[in-house]
């Protein structure tokens, strides 16, 4: 009989402490709602003791999906839970994540408690998350640098007090994974009362070992995986969602596993993820890479053209990668753009579809063909960042070789408009000086590249940027057909990324 393992996807928490990757309320919305299309068993909306924001975003999650668990990540005291709980509770299927760290490292540096005073916090908390939900998930931070006799000892008392999930994380990238596989068979072999639970794994990329450590896992016994889309995540990232399922799909004859995820919305997800978050997927990336089913070598496409799975493994549709041949152009109409809209994951309301679709037709204007990559931009562009308080009304460079560069632009702030004019060593950096004058911004420019969307000389470009001011940092992105123009919409969207940090602070607490 096929076993089911849960996936538990905490990109909008885990993923979200990627530098740079805060997202707003209506960006978190959106994409919850896509996760709970691809299927995944539990969603862990955020850490809502960590900002108003973060509570503000789990419960509008809360309130809208129906059928994922939603789960609220809560240190191992009663003020985080409280939060967690009064985040979750509209919940169809709410879980508290309590978590409290497990390593003698941990104890004796940042917890400064004994091995006792960790136990009995571990019971307390979830003794008092069990008084809100019946459904409780205890983690043992720092767990695969633990003592495994202590770790079994940690995760009995806490089954014990009533937790129906124990995880089980690589925290800092630490394990490989033979050494992760016996050590999560250990723990199933001796921690008391295993079989009332569910052992779950949570590792991180340090080693780029994550994926690797999860699949050991669940063939030892793990029955949930925490993951994200891309793999996004603290440092090196997490194990990534797209690789896991991918691999249980591709290799059934070893890994006799399924899952809920409905593999055709992974692309779709993926997408989406890189364009909220601004975070390029690698060309190379495994599964969802912009090179992952390109073949450039002679005799592999003479391969590919005599039997596909010569060199493919996985089918592209089966991920959701769409061959579609539908152009669309200045004369396809809104059916048409709606229609394919949903093929690549967006179901807009009416409203946005029409903001989308004026957009659209003045693209459709400058450029013959419009791609999907074209599309998502829009979406982003015109959707996503619907309620940002800078925006950009109008733009006019003057460079060229015998004349000094300035940049004149017109912001809309809150709703008003002002305008304004700059000189600097280039249009680009003049539209950036400028803008910085109008917003009265400071922020320290760390990073700047520059992409094209799609090829052709009509291409789109896609710029990113990286902005520092007073130790926060936030990633901008910005396209356009005009490369200026790109960069002044990616700077914009940093400073509202970066106003968005300043209005919902976070504390700094650490996660699993």
């Amino acid at each position: 009989m096929t076993e089911h393992v849960k996936i538990f996807d905490t990109t909008l928490r885990d993923g979200e402490q990627s530098p740079g990757a805060s997202m707003n309320t209506n960006e978190k919305l959106r994409l919850a709602v896509q996760l709970e299309k691809l299927g995944v068993d539990i969603i862990e909306a955020g850490f809502p003791a960590a900002s108003e924001g973060d509570f503000e975003a789990v419960s509008e999650i809360a309130k809208r999906l129906k059928s994922t668990e939603v789960a609220g990540l809560a240190r191992a005291n009663k003020g985080d839970i409280d939060q967690a709980w009064g985040a979750i509770r509209h919940a169809e299927n709410p879980r508290i994540h309590t978590f409290i760290a497990t390593s003698d490292i941990h104890l004796d540096y940042k917890l400064k408690m004994s091995r006792d005073e960790v136990v009995n916090a571990a019971v307390e908390a979830v003794k008092y998350a069990k008084t809100f939900t019946d459904n409780v998930e205890f983690s043992a931070e720092d767990g695969s640098r633990s003592d495994r006799d202590y770790l079994c000892k940690v995760f009995g008392a806490a089954i014990e007090a009533g937790a129906t999930t124990v995880n089980l994380p690589d925290t800092v990238g630490y394990a490989v994974p033979q050494e992760f596989e016996e050590m999560v068979r250990y723990v199933i072999a001796n921690t008391p009362n295993m079989h009332k639970a569910t052992l779950s794994v949570h590792c991180h990329n340090d080693l780029g070992l994550a994926t690797a450590n999860t699949i050991a896992a669940i063939n030892a016994g793990a029955r949930q995986a925490e993951v994200t889309i891309n793999g996004i995540g603290e440092r090196a990232g997490n194990t990534s969602m797209e690789e896991v399922i991918m691999a249980l799909h591709t290799r059934q004859n070893l890994m006799p596993f399924e899952t809920g995820i409905r593999t055709e919305h992974i692309y779709p997800s993926s997408r989406l993820v890189s364009m909220i978050t601004g975070i390029m997927v690698q060309p190379n990336k495994a599964v969802v890479g912009a090179n992952a089913f390109a073949h450039e070598a002679g005799i592999h496409q003479d391969g590919m053209l005599k039997n596909p799975m010569t060199y493919e493994i996985m089918k592209p549709e089966t991920i959701g990668l769409s061959r579609n041949n539908l152009v669309l152009g200045k004369h396809s109409g809104r059916h048409a753009l709606y229609a394919h809209l949903k093929t690549l994951g967006y179901d807009l309301s009416e409203d946005e579809l029409k903001t989308v679709f004026k957009q659209f037709k003045a693209l459709a204007d400058k450029k013959k063909h419009v791609m999907d990559e074209d599309l998502e931009a829009l979406v982003t562009e015109g959707v996503l960042r619907s309620a940002e308080v800078f925006s950009l009304e109008y733009l006019h460079v003057t460079c060229g070789t015998t004349v000094m560069p300035m940049a004149s632009v017109k912001l809309s702030i809150n709703g008003r408009s002002v305008k304004g004019a700059n000189y600097g060593n280039g249009p680009i950096d003049s539209a950036f000086n400028t803008i910085a004058q109008l917003t009265n911004a400071s922020a320290e420019l760390l990073r700047f590249t520059v992409s094209a969307l799609t090829g052709g000389t009509d291409a789109q470009g896609e710029v990113t940027v990286r902005l520092r001011e007073n130790g926060l940092v936030a990633l901008g992105r910005g396209s356009d057909p005009d490369i200026i123009t790109a960069s002044a919409k990616a700077y914009i969207n940093g400073l509202n990324r970066l106003e968005y940090l300043k209005a919902h602070p976070v504390k700094a607490v650490q996660g699993m």
